[in-house]
C-alpha cells in the first residue's frame, strides 16, 4: 500500500492525520471531542425546536435542513478522526480503502453542495419576505420548500458523483499517504499525477456549479433586498428587516469563505499541512457556529428552544 508504481490505481490510501505529533494527540482527541458533542447537541436541538413548532414558517424548515446537513456532514468526517485519534501506536497512518475514501469524498462533497444551493434557496426566502411580503404567504409555500429542499440535494449529489469519479479515475503516483485526517479533494489531487490544468477541470467546473452559481444567486437576492431597505422611510422597519438577514448573512460568509479559500485555487498553491489546519477549522468550528449564530439572531428559533428546554421567556433578541 505504501508506495504503488507511478500512474497506477491504488487498493487504498494511508491518512497521516495528526500521526506525527503523538503527544498532541491526546489533547487534540479532547478537544475536537467536546467540539463534536457540542455540535451535535446544537443542531440535534434545533431540529428538535423546530419539529415542536405547532405552525412551521418556510424559514423554520430550511433551518431544520441545514441543521440536518450539518449533522451529517460532521458525522462523515469527526468520528472517524476521532477514532484515529485514539488508536495506540506510532504508524505513518490510518489505512482506508479506496472505496472508502471516495464514498467519503463524496458524502463530503454532497453534503456541502447542498448546503451552498440550500443558502441560495434561504436568500430567496428573505427576497421574497422583504420585497413582497405581501405575497409571501403565496409564493413560498410548504409545497414550494420542500421542491426546493429536493433539489439542493439532487444537486449536490449530482455534482458530488461527477466529480469523485473524475478525481478518482486520475492516476496516483509515489505514496499513498495523504497529509489529512480525511479523504479531501485537496489531498487526493496532491498526490496525483497530474501535470496539466485539465486535470483540475473537474474541480473548477464543480466550483463553478457549488460556489459561483449560488452565490450570484445570493447576491441577486441581496441586492433587491439593499434596494427595497433603501426605500423604507422608517428606521425601525430598516432594521428590522435587516436583521432577519443577519444571521443567514453570516452563515453565508463563514460557508463561502472556507470553501471558496479551500478549493478555488491550482494545484501549485496546495501545502497538505496548512490544508489539515484549515480543514480542521472548517469541519469542527464552523458547524459548531451554525447553531449559535442562528439561536441568538432568530426569534422563532430562540423561542422554540426555550420551550423545548422549559425555559420562560418569549426569546426575543
Amino acid at each position: 500500500m505504501d508506495s504503488p508504481s507511478n500512474g497506477t490505481t491504488p487498493c487504498g490510501f494511508l491518512l497521516q492525520g495528526f500521526f506525527e505529533f503523538p503527544h498532541l494527540r491526546p489533547l487534540l482527541f479532547l478537544v475536537l471531542l467536546a467540539v463534536h458533542l457540542a455540535t451535535l447537541s446544537g443542531n440535534l436541538l434545533i431540529l428538535i425546536a423546530v419539529v415542536s413548532v405547532p405552525s412551521r414558517p418556510p424559514m423554520l424548515l430550511f433551518l431544520c435542513q441545514l441543521s440536518a446537513i450539518e449533522l451529517c456532514y460532521t458525522l462523515v468526517v469527526v468520528p472517524r478522526s476521532l477514532a484515529d485519534l485514539s488508536m495506540p501506536g506510532h504508524g505513518r497512518g490510518s489505512p482506508i480503502s479506496f472505496l472508502g475514501c471516495a464514498v467519503q469524498m463524496q458524502m463530503f462533497v454532497a453534503l456541502g453542495g447542498a448546503e451552498c444551493f440550500l443558502l441560495a434557496a434561504m436568500a430567496y426566502d428573505r427576497y421574497v419576505a422583504i420585497c413582497h411580503p405581501l405575497r409571501y404567504a403565496s409564493i413560498v409555500t410548504p409545497g414550494l420548500c420542500a421542491r426546493l429542499a429536493l433539489a439542493c440535494c439532487l444537486g449536490g449529489l449530482a455534482v458530488s458523483v461527477g466529480l469523485t469519479v473524475a478525481v478518482f479515475h486520475l492516476p496516483f503516483c509515489g505514496s499513498c499517504l495523504l497529509i489529512h485526517f480525511f479523504c479531501d479533494i485537496t489531498a487526493l489531487l496532491h498526490l496525483a499525477c497530474t501535470r496539466s490544468y485539465v486535470d483540475e477541470l473537474p474541480l473548477l467546473g464543480a466550483c463553478l456549479v457549488l460556489l459561483l452559481l449560488p452565490s450570484m444567486l445570493i447576491l441577486t437576492s441581496y441586492g433587491a433586498i439593499a434596494s427595497a431597505l433603501r426605500r423604507l422611510h422608517g428606521g425601525g422597519g430598516r432594521r428590522k428587516a435587516a436583521s432577519t438577514c443577519a444571521s443567514h448573512l453570516a452563515v453565508t460568509f463563514l460557508h463561502y469563505g472556507c470553501a471558496t479559500f479551500m478549493y478555488v485555487r491550482p494545484k501549485s498553491s496546495y501545502s497538505p499541512r496548512l490544508d489539515r489546519t484549515l480543514a480542521l477549522v472548517y469541519t469542527n468550528v464552523t458547524p459548531l457556529l451554525y447553531p449559535l449564530i442562528y439561536s441568538l439572531r432568530n426569534r422563532e428559533i430562540t423561542s422554540a428552544i426555550h420551550r423545548v428546554l422549559g425555559l420562560r421567556g418569549s426569546g426575543s433578541v
